[in-house]
């Protein structure tokens, strides 16, 4: 194989993604990966010649792909290709920096919110035993849970925090006509997951007593009307669930779809909603991909909200919420600190390794050279593990020293830089450095094994 010239590069760790703050909906939605298919393309990304690990991040705000690519330009090139547009790109300690925000809520619509931290520990969750969802990818999303469970105990930054699910209740009752209340309003939930469950709590918290739910089955349901009391809560089935729009005065739509629900053509031939509405239905839709299609909203018996609208209800309390951010950034920025360290000192495993492999050779060679020069009657078990372990105690006193000098965990004062040359200084002494680079050996294989 031709040189390809990787021997002076390392592997980098790299997000490429879209977010509320960048893409609309109806972009995100296009790029959107169901969590079911995340380990699917974890296998295809980790297929490509320069991948080596990664992670899968789709929620409704926000769809990252996070790599380690052995070569970052032409890594960043693949995965680009496999994404298509409309993304934003960081690397390395920017890209750890932004996880560890993300965890923490500080880049969520809803800052503090809660539900992107069990979205993160889900990364982890269906990264398990994936081929590909590597040492530098699980330890990265396993220190963003630890960070985000830091910023909010440290910080109280979730204290009065809205969801994506409450910001949704807000905002419809923000809509709602003067002479119309949320009392008195027609209430329509579709999907009966996580989101519309906390859709559901969160209309009974401000006082709705009454409302229909439109779900596959009624099992969720109906534990939900356990859980609740003294509200009424009526399942219907999906088939029912436009003649169930059709008598309500606002929709909330939350499924996981991956195609729109409910369409132009079905709205306009429904009745209008009450007359203290307005006859105007509310849609409010929090799902991506969206549950109601763009052009429901041309018609002017409706008006459709999605979740690029809930910036409005969150403006509230912007100058206690930036305190907390300020707070929390002085966290993120130790916890990133610390898991830089972790993963630059992983470049000193392979010299670990060589090292030991090499006086673990010398050992080998020098005991057999020792008993071959012994009689047969002076050789027994006994003798033969003495000698052994003469050996092995002599190796690994001789080993200890510079094994700690190639650790940088933190439990000491010595910095990476340290470390890292002392790694340098080793492979020279010892030889244990190879013409061709570890990088360049991994893509050889990678690119050895397409058919």
């Amino acid at each position: 194989m031709q040189d390809v010239g990787y021997t002076k590069e390392n592997s980098s760790l790299v997000v490429i993604g879209l977010s509320v703050h960048t893409t609309p909906v109806e972009l995100r939605e296009k790029l959107a990966i169901p969590e079911a298919e995340w380990p699917r393309a974890i296998g295809e990304l980790c297929g490509l010649n320069h991948i080596e690990e990664e992670a899968v991040l789709s929620t409704c705000n926000r769809m990252e792909i996070y790599v380690v690519a052995l070569s970052q330009h032409r890594g960043i090139k693949e995965v680009t290709e496999w994404m298509s547009s409309y993304l934003f790109l960081l690397y390395n300690k920017d890209a750890t920096q932004h996880l560890f925000e993300v965890s923490a809520g500080l880049d969520s619509l809803v800052m503090g919110e809660g539900q992107i931290l069990a979205q993160v520990k889900q990364v982890v969750k269906a990264g398990q035993g994936v081929n590909g969802f590597g040492r530098n990818i699980s330890g990265l999303f396993k220190h963003a849970i630890t960070v985000g469970k830091r910023v909010r105990t440290e910080t109280n930054i979730s204290a009065g925090a809205v969801s994506v699910s409450s910001a949704a209740v807000e905002l419809a009752v923000m809509k709602l006509p003067d002479q119309a209340s949320h009392g008195n309003a027609r209430m329509l939930v579709i999907g009966a997951g996580k989101m519309g469950k906390l859709v559901i709590k969160h209309l009974v918290a401000k006082g709705c007593k009454k409302m229909v739910v439109v779900n596959r089955t009624e099992e969720r349901v109906s534990a939900i009307r356990d859980e609740i009391n003294d509200v009424e809560i009526i399942y219907k089935p999906l088939s029912d669930m436009l003649e169930c729009v059709g008598e309500a005065d606002v929709v909330f739509t939350n499924t996981a779809s991956e195609n729109p629900l409910i369409l132009k053509q079905h709205v306009k031939e429904l009745p209008f909603a009450s007359e203290e509405m307005g006859r105007k239905r509310l849609f409010v839709d929090i799902s991506v991909p969206r549950n109601v299609g763009s052009c429901v909203d041309d018609l002017e018996s409706v008006k459709v909200y999605n979740v690029d609208n809930l910036k409005e209800v969150v403006a509230a309390n912007k100058e206690d919420r930036l305190r907390k951010a300020m707070e929390a950034q002085v966290i993120i920025g130790e916890e990133s600190g610390q898991f830089e360290a972790w993963r630059d000192s992983l470049e000193t495993v392979p010299t670990i390794k060589k090292l030991r492999a090499y006086a673990e050779r010398l050992r080998i060679a020098e005991v057999e050279k020792c008993l071959g020069k012994m009689s047969d009657e002076d050789i027994n078990k006994k003798t033969q593990k003495a000698v052994d372990d003469l050996g092995r105690g002599i190796v690994n006193k001789m080993l200890h020293g510079p094994m700690q000098h190639l650790r940088c965990d933190g439990s000491d004062s010595r910095t990476l830089s340290e470390t890292l040359e002392n790694m340098r200084a080793l492979n020279r002494m010892f030889g244990l450095e190879t013409e061709v680079s570890v990088l360049e050996q991994k893509i050889r294989a990678k690119v050895e094994q397409k058919p």
